[in-house]
């Protein structure tokens, strides 16, 4: 959990953003990089903190063993088998706990060291207006980042859809597919904590109508303040 302690810095506008696998995160968090937020995806940061020489990696190799380990890259280093892993965790709750004891704390770690950042480049830049960040996390709300954030927004689709996209467009099995996707909250806890729901179950116009409006809203507020 982030430190209750702490507070986001006063000069953002802080959005946490998340959705369940395949909902389409990512296409939004690009929407509004294009409209000028800052963002971050928390899961890149994940896979960052998981190389070979963070001491996160060792944490995770001494709690699941070798066998999650592939091949030596051409450094000599043995990255995680992210299938390897996936497959332990995604099958059993327990494990799973155990690996975001590991990960959660150096993310957020790293989210704090981002925002601080971004106070940074946002007052050196001199923008007019508030400046807007997006977290980009799946386990926002478990995390707790929901009371450091201004909104939550939360993407949605269907669960079909979900299903077709973890299929064509990450070429994932479909037994897989299915076990990612029932190893997630239900999408209606998500939209139970939702500022903003943006649902990408149709185009990709209608998905940046429903961003650009919740832009604009979100700037009537911000020059208010």
């Amino acid at each position: 959990m982030p430190d209750p302690r702490r507070t986001a810095p006063p000069e953002l506008y802080l959005i946490g953003l998340t959705g369940n696998i395949a909902c389409g995160k990512s296409t939004v968090v690009q929407m509004l990089q294009a409209l000028g937020a800052y963002t971050l995806d928390a899961d890149a940061i994940t896979h960052q903190l998981q190389a070979p020489t963070k001491p996160v990696y060792a944490q995770i190799v001494a709690q699941f063993g070798v066998g999650i380990l592939a091949a030596p890259d051409a450094d000599g280093n043995r990255p995680l088998d992210r299938k390897a892993l996936a497959a332990i965790v995604f099958s059993d709750p327990v494990q799973l706990k155990r690996l975001e004891a590991i990960v959660h704390p150096a993310v957020h770690q790293a989210i704090w060291a981002w925002l601080a950042q971004v106070q940074v480049a946002a007052a050196q830049a001199m923008l007019s207006g508030m400046p807007v960040a997006v977290i980009d996390a799946v386990k926002l709300i478990e995390s707790g980042w929901k009371q450091h954030v201004q909104a939550v927004w939360v993407v949605t689709c269907t669960p079909q859809q979900q299903l077709e996209r973890l299929i064509q467009t990450r070429a994932m099995p479909a037994a897989e597919a299915r076990q990612r996707i029932a190893a997630q909250p239900p999408q209606a806890e998500r939209i139970a904590h939702a500022d903003v729901v943006i649902d990408n179950s149709h185009s990709l116009e209608q998905t940046r109508q429903q961003v650009q409006a919740a832009w604009h809203t979100i700037q009537q507020k911000v020059a208010r303040i």
